[in-house]
């Protein structure tokens, strides 16, 4: 299960989601978001189960990242319950993101 990619048109997903949801903030040009890339849908895939996972281009939809104050990229935000539950800012190792993820859960 590959991610989704995450549009001002498709935002309601998230809020409606049974399931926790992990949002990616991301640009093409952005050397640690092309970094986070092949963690963040390998986690999508490991983790299908108990979370929905999205990208959201920051160039693409810049009203959701300003929505949700994205200063720094990548960021990635898991919501529950359709409201934000926690944020994390850089990239990092995919162990630390699961275990970040599942702290949350």
């Amino acid at each position: 299960m590959a991610s989704k990619q995450l549009t001002t048109s498709n935002f309601n997903d998230i809020k409606s989601s049974d399931k926790p949801v992990l949002v990616d903030f991301w640009a093409s040009w952005c050397g640690p978001c092309r970094a986070m890339g092949p963690v963040v849908e390998q986690v999508s895939d490991e983790m299908a189960d108990k979370l929905n996972v999205y990208k959201c281009n920051v160039d693409e939809e810049p009203a959701l990242a300003q929505q949700f104050g994205i200063v720094s990229i990548p960021t990635l935000i898991l919501f529950k319950g359709g409201e934000v539950a926690q944020q994390f800012v850089g990239s990092m190792p995919k162990s630390s993101l699961i275990s970040q993820i599942e702290a949350s859960l």
